[in-house]
Order: structure tokens, then sequence, then C-alpha cells
């Protein structure tokens, strides 16, 4: 095995196809040819082809393209284990993809996309063939077609997820291997009996999905929808006065028609909810994925909303009330730019309204960017909301799901629970299914194999939540507060301000008072302010989202509001959260000050509207961060927004002892060193400056010799001369000052 440093592929034919390039001097030292497997190894294990790459590139590198990088769990720049890894014929492939996807592609489509890859469970995997090297056979060009006829052009963007392959490990597709949807069709499972009528002359329509009497078995009791009982209620006699009570209405003077929007986060189960309301109310559900009719042509997707509409008053016709269930809407129905066909979409939808014993319910991750003509009385006139799961519902939902599973006794779904913020149902499903894989490989000779603690904590190491997967997630590296030395009175202030709220908000809803809306770290720079966020993150109590001051800035017009918005609405669909904003002076400097035609003051406008605007933030806490508290604009740092200012100070002798101690946990020090009387010489160093001291005295005795057991307080006085204090007299005094000002 070698570890080489990650770094993204130039190569845009190299792009999604499951391919690194290594060096030829590493493929010579692994033993490996063109097109042989590797296994990756970063903060999770993957698997991909590997071909030869440029001879006067850097050898210590190995090139990945963006999605392998995400298999391997790390960023651009981390190190990589590559190790040569042998290959089996996959005897079965199941794969999970988009609502578009997994209704417009064939099982034997799909398995044309995956010949030639290698697969691991867990795996994202696009559909771009792998034409570098083809396996022999293969016909590259046709399944391209078929791709873009059955997707559309978008088809190159879609990513599947490998949920399960057989047998375990790094697999390759075959002709004879089954490959099929999960909870869905597989390769040889026999045809309908007559195709679907093309539409316009162009490819056949996917087929409605009627759920109801079509798959009961797939559709929950309305008893199962935990945390959802509110809106179930709600929707049932909604329903139930459409469908059973229409004279009533009459005589009160309301139509008898109904049109829901449903709204929440995404995976939060929506659709399932309206499924099984209709299926105990005994109603049929025509389903209409939304995307799936986006991405056609004008023509056909006008017509494949007619059909849907057709396929309810069918069914109403035979006597069974009926819900034309539309999924996703606001990718058919965009507010901003909605195409022409909108308009003959509101019109079919205005008919199915008036289509007697047929009910309109549309659902919608994002109710605000949906044509604000849908919300016409006529059509869409009442709407639900599913909140995200809290931690108590989030224990009955782990309970809900696991309640069929073998569990060992000692499972603590509260703990786990607790360690899940943000989760939603759809998170918790592939919880479930990453730690029934993690006992599988743990039992595999067991008779009756269990699904224990260690493998719902475990799974948390992969599977993270969709509100989460387009943010960049801070690296904990398992501390928490308990490891960081000294600062008592820096962790006490931070975990009243970012952890009680979040533990105990029945004592600030008793007491009739906000919890802290936002905090701000300051001090000199290497004193551990991104440490403590870090620690604070790995209480593994909510999500983190990071962000650099400076990365929010755009030179366009708009855009860097526009990513404000962005960012905290990502924070409250991923609630509770942190939203860590390091060198916050960068982000929101002094209004009036700047040269830059206004982009900082009003991005700074932005963010103070973010901060106490109309919407309140529910369960989302601001953390910024910066050496130059002077710097921020004053707006910022009034109460209801960060208004708690921690100064982080610089250690005292006491704080750079535990700091010695702490960075040199792993190295063995010689019985002549001293580290409480080492810091008390250390007078301007800073925490960052105490760990480097550490490190360069370790690499002193290695200069010495490789073969060295032990660093001696010798080497620690030769650091001492390549490390010097960072710490400015002026810097330090000037942010004692403002922290003696602010009290």
């Amino acid at each position: 095995m070698i570890s080489l440093t990650a770094r993204l592929s130039p190569s845009a034919l190299d792009t999604r196809r499951g391919v690194v390039r290594l060096h030829p001097e590493v493929m010579d030292a692994l033993g490996l040819r063109a097109w042989d497997a590797v296994k990756l190894t970063g903060s999770r294990v993957s698997a991909a082809l590997a071909a030869a790459g440029d001879p006067a590139g850097p050898p210590g590198v190995v090139l990945v393209d963006d999605v392998t990088l995400s298999n391997v769990g790390v960023t651009e720049g981390a190190e990589i284990v590559v190790t040569p890894v042998a290959v089996a014929p996959a005897r079965s492939v199941t794969v999970a993809g988009s609502r578009l996807a997994s209704t417009s592609l064939t099982p034997e489509t799909l398995r044309l996309a995956l010949t030639g890859k290698v697969l691991t469970t867990g795996d994202a995997v696009s559909l771009l063939p792998q034409d570098l090297a083809p396996p022999p056979g293969a016909d590259v060009s046709a399944t391209r077609r078929k791709l873009a006829g059955a997707i559309g052009m978008t088809w190159t963007n879609e990513l599947l997820t490998i949920t399960a392959t057989d047998p375990v490990g790094p697999v390759a597709v075959q002709p004879s291997t089954v490959v099929g949807w999960r909870d869905g069709a597989r390769t040889g499972d026999s045809a309908p009996a007559s195709p679907a009528r093309p539409v316009d002359g162009g490819q056949p329509p996917a087929p409605l999905a009627v759920a109801g009497p079509a798959e009961p078995a797939t559709v929950p009791p309305v008893s199962d929808l935990v945390g959802a009982k509110d809106a179930a209620r709600r929707l049932t006699e909604w329903l139930e006065l459409t469908f059973r009570r229409p004279e009533l209405l009459a005589k009160l003077g309301a139509a008898a028609r109904l049109g829901v929007l449903v709204g929440g986060p995404e995976g939060v189960g929506k659709a399932t909810l309206v499924r099984s309301v209709a299926k105990a109310i005994g109603a049929d559900v025509v389903e209409l994925a939304a995307p799936n009719a986006a991405v056609l042509e004008a023509g056909p997707a006008a017509q494949r909303v007619a059909d849907a509409l057709a396929a309810a008053a069918a069914t109403t016709a035979a006597g069974t009330p009926c819900v034309l269930l539309v999924t996703d809407v606001d990718a058919l129905l965009p507010a901003s730019t909605p195409p022409p066909v909108a308009t003959v979409v509101l019109d079919t939808l205005r008919a199915a309204m008036r289509t007697p014993s047929v009910a309109l319910v549309v659902t919608s991750a994002h109710p605000e960017s949906v044509d604000p003509r849908l919300r016409d009385p006529e059509l869409i006139d009442r709407e639900l909301t599913l909140p995200l799961p809290g931690e108590t519902t989030r224990t009955e939902l782990l309970r809900v799901l696991l309640r069929d599973a073998p569990v060992e006794s000692d499972v603590d779904l509260g703990a786990v629970a607790e360690r899940t913020p943000g989760f939603v149902v759809a998170d918790l499903v592939a919880l479930r299914r990453e730690a029934a894989v993690r006992a599988a490989l743990r039992q595999r000779e067991a008779d009756e194999p269990r699904i224990g603690q260690q493998d719902l904590l475990g799974a948390l190491d992969t599977v993270r939540p969709i509100s989460m997967s387009t943010s960049d997630n801070l690296r904990t590296g398992g501390i928490s507060l308990a490891d960081v030395g000294d600062m008592v009175e820096v962790k006490q202030a931070l975990t009243e301000s970012v952890l009680w709220p979040l533990q105990y908000p029945d004592s600030f809803a008793r007491l009739g008072v906000e919890p802290p809306r936002g905090v701000l770290l300051y001090g000199p720079p290497g004193c551990g302010k991104t440490f403590l966020v870090r620690a604070l993150a790995g209480s593994g109590r909510l999500n983190v989202l990071s962000v650099k001051g400076a990365e929010l800035m755009d030179k366009w017009v708009g855009e860097s509001e526009r990513a404000v918005r962005e960012l905290f609405q990502r924070a409250a669909e991923a609630a509770p959260a942190m939203v860590f904003l390091d060198e916050v002076d960068a982000l929101a400097p002094r209004r009036g000050q700047s040269s830059d035609s206004g982009v900082a003051d009003r991005v700074v406008a932005a963010l103070l509207t973010e901060l106490d605007g109309v919407e309140p933030l529910r369960d989302v806490v601001i953390l910024g961060a910066t050496n130059r508290p002077e710097l921020v604009d004053p707006a910022l740092l009034r109460p209801g927004r960060l208004e708690r200012l921690i100064y982080v100070p610089p250690p005292d002798a006491a704080a750079r002892a535990a700091i010695l101690g702490s960075a040199a946990r792993n190295t063995p020090l010689a019985g002549d060193v001293d580290l409480d009387e080492l810091a008390a010489t250390l007078d301007g160093y800073s925490a960052a400056d105490c760990a480097a001291l550490v490190r360069e005295a370790a690499l002193t005795a290695m200069r010495e010799s490789l073969e060295a057991a032990e660093v001696t307080a010798a080497h620690l006085e030769t650091a001492r001369a390549a490390v010097r204090p960072s710490l400015d007299p002026a810097q330090l005094a000037a942010l004692a000052a403002y922290a003696e000002s602010r009290g």
C-alpha cells in the first residue's frame, strides 16, 4: 500500500467514470497493470480503476474525480491509501437514485451504464459509461443513446447510490449480473403485457404509479407516521369531507374540491403521508413525478400531465375516489422563469379540480420556489408543513424502523437519536441500512446476527443527513470539549450559549427568554478558537456548517447576498445546527469603509436580515471567529445577533503546560523533560506554537537518528530555536483593551 495526496483530475475524459490516475512509478511499485482495480482508503473505503498518469507529474499524487473524492470521504489535498484489490464478478447489484432515474431507466439500461466500473456498497456512481477501457462487446455509443433517450439532456448529471452487492466488496457488473432498483424492477423481471403509448412519436412515457390497491405492502399505516400525526389527521379530515360528504360542503356554500400543498424538508416523508392517508380512507393515488415530466419537451410534458388526469378520471369513473399526487412540483412549475408549458400544466390541474371525486395534492421541499399561480384559490388553497423531526421523534422513528429487525438488547435508541441532529426519515432509513451492513460484516459466521449499538453509531461515520449533502462538514477529529485543556470560563460560556438552548429548551421557555442567537469568539491567532468550535461539533448534538468569510464574496451583483440566504436556509433545514463564520471580519466589515462598489455593505445587510429577519431562526446558532473584532460592523454585535462576545486569551503557564501535555500524549518523552518548567519559559507562545514546538522536537530527534525512541529536553531546547513565539505584544494589548471595554 502507498499513501498519496488526492488531487482533482483536470481531464474531462476521466470525469465521473470511476478512474484514478497514478504515476507510472507508483503503478510499478504496487504491481499494477493499466485498468487494474485499487482500493482507496480515506475516512471511508472505496474502489476504482487505476490508469497511468503523466510521467512528468509528481509521483506522490493520485488524480481522482469529484465523485470518487466524495466516496472516499476526503477533500482535495488529503491523504489516500492506495492498495491493489481483487474484484469479484457481481451476482447482483442494487442501486438507488433520483425519482427521475428510477422511473425512466430500465434495469437493462442501468446494467449497460454500470458495465466496466468497480462498484462498492455505499458509493455514488454516475451514469456516464466507462468508455476509457470498455469491456469486450460493450457498445458505448448505443448505451449513451439509450440513456439520453430515457432521461433527456440531464442524464450526465445523474448520480446513483450502490445500496447492496452480492458478494460484498468491490465487484464488477457482468452480462449475467442481476441489476435492479431498490424496491423496484430488476433485470429478468417479466415485462408488462402492452407497452405504454408513445407521446408525440417520442419515447414511451414512464408508467404512472398508482398507490393504494396496487402496492399496499409498500405504504405504511398512518399509525407509523411518527411526527406527522397532526398533518395526517388534518389531511384525513379534508379528504373525507371532499369524498364522503360533498353535500355537507354544498349546504354550507363551499365547493367539494380540495387542493393541498404539502411542504417540508427533503426526505421527511411528504409523499408517504399522502399515500398512507389515501390508503386509510380507501382512495387510490395517481402519482406524477414532476421532475420526470420537467425534462421532456413541452408537448410530451403536457401530455404526461394530461395522462395523469385521465388516469385519475378513470379511477373515479369506476367508483373509487382518487388523489392526484404531483411530487416535487417546483421542478415543473418553478417560480423563477416558468417555462411556457407551465400555463398548459396549470390549466390541466384546474381541470383536475373540476373532476368529481378527485383531490389534488402537490409536494415540494421548497414551497417558496413554486410558481405563485399554483396558489390560485381555484387550485391550491391549503398548505401542510411537515417539521424536521426532533430528538424524541427520531427515537420513535428508529423504534418503528428497527421494529422488525434483530437488535441486541443493549441498543439505546435515545443515544442514537441524540447523535443524529437534522436527520429525516430517509436519513434514518439509510442509517438502518448502513448499520445492517456493518452488522453483517461483523457477524459473517453467526447463526443469528443482530444489529448492535456499535453498528448504529459506527454508521454515523458514513451517513450524512440530506440537508448537509451539499455542505462542508467540519471535521472534528473525534474531540470534544472535555479534550480542551484549561479555558474553563470560555468552555462554560460556549456551553451556555450553544449547547444549553439545544439541551434545555424547556428551561428557556419556562423563564420566558429567548436563547442567545449568536456568539463571537475573538482573540489572538493560534490560541484555539477553531479548536473550540471543532470540540463543540464533536459533541454530536448539532450539525456544523463551516464557512470562511471570504468564500461568500462574489464579484457578480446579487450573488453574495444569495449565498448568504442559501447558507441560512441550509442551516434551517439541518437544524439543530451551528453556522461557523471563520474570519467574520472579512464577511461583515464596517459599512461605508470599503472600496468594492458596496458589495461588502450589501452582504452585511443580508447577514443582518437573516439573523433577525421576519422569519425567526429556530435551533440555529451563529458562531463567528476573528482576530480583529474592532473591524466587525457594530450592528452585528448588538443583542439579538452576535450578542455574546467571548474572549479567548493567550494561554498562561498552566494552560501552556496542558497544551504541551496534550500535544505530546503520543510522543515518548525522556525523564529529563519537565513540561511545567518548560511552559513557564514560553511567554508569547500561542497554543499552535506549543504544538509546533513538540512536533519540531520530535523531528529533531529523528534528524539525529531515525531509530530514536524518545524526545529529550535537549531536543526541545533545539526546537525552540526554530519555533519562535508568534504572539504580537501590541496586538495582545489591543485585544485585552477591547475585551475590557466590552466588560
